[in-house]
């Protein structure tokens, strides 16, 4: 389901995606979390693999916010190591970090900025 459109690919479609929750897509050799954050009324994208012990796990992980700006946040599922969706900063250890994406959702199709 790889198509280029503009510098964005195509990642999925919207009903792939759990509200209030991620799933993986696989772009070329890349696999990146999705996050459907219904109750803020945002979507995100970040690598999914979690530094920490390498395992590829971050799209199953839980999501939220956090502190006075509420920033969005995501926690791995095994460790509950915490990184921001906006920058990609771990938020309890600050050794560790991952990379975000640019995602945008136009027509019920989700878009990834690689």
């Amino acid at each position: 389901m790889e198509a280029l459109v503009d510098n964005w690919v195509l990642a999925c479609r919207t009903i792939d995606i759990p509200e209030n929750g991620g799933a993986c897509v696989k772009l070329g050799d890349e696999q990146i979390a999705v996050y459907n954050f219904t109750r803020r009324g945002e979507w995100f994208a970040t690598q999914n693999l979690c530094p920490h012990k390498q395992q590829m796990v971050l799209s199953r992980g839980m999501i939220g916010s956090t502190g006075e700006n509420c920033e969005p946040k995501v926690a791995c599922p095994f460790h509950k190591n915490t990184f921001s969706l906006l920058s990609g900063e771990c938020l309890t250890d600050e050794a560790l970090s991952i990379k975000t994406y640019g995602i945008k959702v136009e027509e019920g199709m989700v878009f990834i900025s690689l």
